[in-house]
């Protein structure tokens, strides 16, 4: 069963924050979002809107009412693709994968993602390992991603790895690029609200 369906309960007007809204709106992604005449374009054009809690025309709705509690909890955020379909067909030319990626900032901001989801996981973890080395380790990201989730997993996969290492398909000793300071440098000079928080100090 999925996870999200425990997470269902009454939600009362007081419960509410009529503020969420406005701060959404503010970031980038979501300046067009009170002008969504929420016709389910992006819904029907979501290729993984089967599988998500609520689809994207729902969230865009349940922001602007104020579900902070709910948005934010969502898995909805975490299984976009990215593929920008929604965007493209949308008649109010709403940037709604940016308004994603605001969400996703948002939620990792707050520490509020659903534990052990993975692509909230991969998310933080892939955005750690580029501020250390300056670009991405796949074999590290794997390890990093199976403690978090699945610690068992690294068994299951470890034939493979050494497959893999003995073929010199993957290395023990992770790539850097020259002067990795100077990026993390300009990482952190970013604003905390429009650069990926996965990977900032502090952050969960």
């Amino acid at each position: 069963m999925p996870e999200w369906l425990g997470q269902r309960r009454i939600t009362y007007e007081s419960d509410l924050d009529p503020g969420f809204a406005r701060e959404i709106a503010a970031l980038p992604g979501g300046d067009k979002l009170v002008g969504c005449i929420q016709c389910g374009t992006c819904s029907g054009t979501c290729p993984v809107s089967p599988y998500m809690d609520y689809t994207p025309r729902r969230l865009v709705a349940m922001t602007r009412a104020g579900y902070k509690y709910e948005v934010l909890r969502s898995f909805t955020i975490w299984l976009c693709s990215s593929c920008y379909a929604c965007t493209v067909e949308c008649p109010k030319q709403i940037k709604i994968t940016d308004f994603m990626y605001a969400l996703k900032r948002r939620a990792i901001a707050e520490k509020v993602y659903p534990k052990r989801f993975p692509v909230a996981i991969m998310a933080r973890e892939f955005f750690k390992m580029v501020e250390k080395h300056g670009r991405n380790r796949e074999g590290g990201l794997a390890v990093r991603l199976f403690l978090r989730t699945n610690p068992l997993k690294l068994f299951y996969h470890g034939g493979f790895a050494l497959r893999l290492w003995l073929r010199g398909r993957v290395g023990l000793v992770p790539d850097a690029i020259k002067r990795t300071g100077e990026l993390k440098t300009i990482l952190h000079a970013l604003n905390h609200d429009d650069a990926p928080a996965a990977g900032r100090r502090g952050a969960a």
